[in-house]
């Protein structure tokens, strides 16, 4: 005898309610992917005009951004399309392949530009660090614009913490851009080029494989961070009539959007005298109280189900 149940619960602290956690964020999305094509236009002009690797490196960089964010706009189009009989959870996890795209794409222009910052030290160039640092102010106050605007989006999705890190490196990367612009106005040392070209390379590498690694985790369905496994079962045991727990899951779907299923075995005493709604209620509530699970499904069992379904199945 087993009765299952779904239940949902928003505690979004802040984080739209409604389809995907980037879903909120598409206005602004849009409006950081035209900042960025056009800095990216400004910034090839500026590095070609003043021969700076750096800003060459750096609009290469801000194009695989707008790559990036156009990727992020045409998931979030995707992932908030209805379910169907065929996809029960709709094309959610469409944010999640996005965002993995984007790592992959930040991890080959990191590459990229570590390999031509070393090639620029053999074979120096005579760079104008008067127009870099015109070009550096343009795109360092771009991409301020960009990071106001996707700083609130990157605490609730994946999708927007990946267009929000790269252009959070774009800054970095112009910022770098600046200093060895003044290095070799005031010093007329070359170097500071590639120099600045190797920094932004090694910004751009370790927060993409961070961001890659919970991707990953999503991918792999891996129990959500803020989701403690011990503590969730601690707490089913804890209420009256639950002799065990098993088959217990968690997992996240897309971001903003996790899920948890168990089997729980409440004794038949306990199940008859408040019903399965009653013990299904203070499930949901226990879990409802102490943990940000939105999608709940138990199924109620009483002793010795589990060992019936296990000979069921040999």
């Amino acid at each position: 005898m087993g009765a299952g149940h779904d239940h949902g619960h928003a505690h979004g602290h802040g984080a739209p309610t409604t389809g995907t956690a980037a879903a909120a964020y598409r206005g602004r999305l849009r409006v950081a992917l035209s900042i960025t094509i056009a800095v990216t236009v400004v910034e090839i002009v500026g590095g070609m005009l003043a021969d700076s690797l750096a800003l060459v490196a750096d609009a290469a960089h801000m194009a695989t951004d707008a790559l990036g964010l156009g990727m992020a706009l045409v998931a979030i189009h995707v992932a908030n399309r209805p379910a169907s009989p065929h996809r029960t959870f709709g094309y959610a996890r469409a944010e999640i392949l996005a965002a993995l795209a984007n790592c992959l794409l930040l991890l080959c222009v990191g590459g990229y530009v570590l390999y031509e910052a070393v090639q620029r030290f053999f074979t120096p160039a005579d760079t104008a660090g008067g127009l870099m640092i015109v070009f550096g102010l343009i795109g360092l106050v771009a991409n301020c614009v960009s990071l106001l605007l996707l700083m609130r989006g990157q605490q609730h999705s994946l999708n927007v913490r990946g267009a929000f890190l790269e252009v959070a490196a774009d800054a970095l990367g112009s910022v770098a851009v600046l200093i060895s612009a003044v290095i070799i106005l005031t010093t007329g040392w070359q170097a500071a080029d590639p120099i600045a070209s190797l920094a932004i390379g090694l910004m751009i590498v370790p927060r993409t494989v961070k961001l890659l690694r919970e991707t990953l985790d999503v991918l792999l369905e891996a129990a959500p961070k803020n989701v403690d496994m011990a503590e969730v079962r601690a707490h089913v045991l804890a209420l009256d009539g639950v002799e065990n727990v098993h088959d217990l899951h968690a997992w996240t779907i897309t971001s903003g959007m996790p899920v948890l299923s168990a089997h729980v075995v409440v004794r038949s005493d306990v199940l008859n005298a408040i019903g399965h709604e009653k013990m299904l209620h203070e499930l949901q509530g226990c879990l409802g109280d102490h943990f940000d699970v939105s999608h709940c499904t138990f199924q109620l069992e009483p002793v010795g189900h589990a060992e019936h379904e296990e000979r069921l199945c040999h």
